[in-house]
């Protein structure tokens, strides 16, 4: 169900933003447009003007599925029968200058 604010303005999209290739895209902010195409427009306009953003996406705030804080132990806290994922799990050896 839409509200008048969302017929008026379109839907929320949340924007990230890479600076450049290599690096990881990164929240920046809220944009509301009717379709993904606006959205893009919108979001170069308000976060990219500035030559920070090599690539921009918008994804619709409602499709976005994410984490309850009651869940956190679930999903972060760390799984003591896998200890290759820390690490000091590894011997590193001598010959090995910088790492």
């Amino acid at each position: 169900m839409s509200s008048a604010s969302d017929q008026r303005h379109g839907q929320p999209w949340e924007v990230f933003v890479r600076a450049r290739r290599g690096l990881v895209h990164q929240h920046v902010g809220t944009v509301r447009a009717p379709d993904a195409r606006a959205a893009v427009r919108s979001a170069a306009a308000a976060f990219g003007g500035t030559g920070q953003a090599g690539s921009i996406w918008v994804v619709p705030t409602g499709q976005i599925t994410r984490t309850l804080p009651e869940q956190r132990d679930a999903f972060f806290a760390p799984a003591a029968d896998k200890a290759y994922r820390h690490a000091t799990y590894y011997q590193i050896p001598a010959e090995v200058q910088h790492l």
